[in-house]
């Protein structure tokens, strides 16, 4: 799935499952306006995000960064 096409004005919204059996986009939630990825790593002490920053940055060839929703299954990452 190309992410580039969901990325608007340097920002995607996702909503994240951890401790999923692999690192992958899933799908994109038209309710939500929001891609769906899965991570492997725990949402403990940050490492959910850690991973999710990760793949966003193989996926996309550029940086990103957690602008809302650190705490939250739904977040809105701002790339650069």
């Amino acid at each position: 799935m190309e992410i580039d096409n969901y990325i608007k004005k340097n920002k995607l919204k996702v909503v994240l499952k951890p401790n999923s059996n692999e690192d992958e986009i899933i799908k994109y939630d038209g309710v939500k306006n929001a891609l769906i990825i899965s991570v492997k790593a725990p949402a403990i002490e940050n490492r959910a995000n850690l991973a999710l920053i990760k793949l966003i940055k193989k996926k996309t060839k550029k940086r990103a960064r957690i602008i809302k929703g650190l705490k939250s299954r739904e977040k809105i990452l701002e790339i650069f």
